[in-house]
């Protein structure tokens, strides 16, 4: 028989992980509803909408934050799951979407900036200017992160599917989300569209999440 020193805290990691993995693709969910601007908009357009809407542009930049720090753990937790079964399509996934996620800071610096700018007052015109000047760092975040989180979302949610994790709806609503992210995002604009892309993949994640609440301490992680 197996002995353990010290308390078991495998039931607090099963439900701090089943909390957490719905989060960050709900923050985004409803960042993207509330941009205040659309992402195919020009700089000056970007920066005019940003500091003629402060406050909601300061409740963007908090659910952006909340997003930084909870999916990199979710997709973590979603890949502890499927790399049982799909260790390969797993492998993939969190190689492109790890990256993706880490590379988000980076990308929504520019609206930070933009938003502090506007608060302390600068003009449009000279917040456009210095906004227009990129470093090469943030282009190739914005192709990481991108390309990463779209491709390996739909990897993930094939894993979901192989692995069989969950149930095929929350397997599919992942596969489809962040494809439809994109299209809304770039080729029809639509916050409401970008709303229903993130919300299927905070729902698949939820599902996740229940699974992870439904198995025993033993299946979780374990003992050694």
């Amino acid at each position: 028989m197996t002995r353990t020193t010290g308390a078991d805290v495998r039931p607090v990691s099963r439900w701090f992980t089943a909390l957490i993995l719905p989060i960050g693709p709900a923050a985004i969910a409803l960042l993207r509803y509330f941009l205040p601007y659309d992402t195919v908009d020009d700089v000056s357009t970007i920066v005019t909408k940003i500091v003629d809407n402060l406050d909601r542009s300061s409740m963007v930049i908090w659910l952006g934050f909340i997003g930084i720090l909870t999916l990199v753990p979710g997709a973590y937790a979603v890949g502890r799951l499927t790399r049982r079964r799909a260790p390969w399509l797993t492998a993939i996934a969190l190689f492109l979407v790890v990256p993706g996620y880490l590379a988000l800071p980076w990308t929504a610096s520019s609206d930070l900036f933009t938003w502090s700018a506007g608060t302390a007052g600068l003009d449009v015109g000279s917040i456009t200017k210095a906004v227009d000047v990129t470093h090469g760092s943030m282009n190739l975040a914005g192709a990481i992160f991108v390309f990463g989180h779209v491709v390996g979302t739909v990897v993930l949610g094939i894993a979901m599917w192989r692995s069989r994790i969950v149930a095929r709806w929350a397997a599919v609503a992942v596969m489809v989300s962040q494809p439809i992210h994109f299209v809304a995002a770039i080729i029809v604009p639509s916050h409401a569209l970008d709303l229903f892309g993130w919300g299927l993949q905070a729902a698949g994640f939820a599902a996740v999440g229940w699974a992870i609440l439904r198995m025993t301490n033993d299946e979780w992680q374990p003992l050694p």
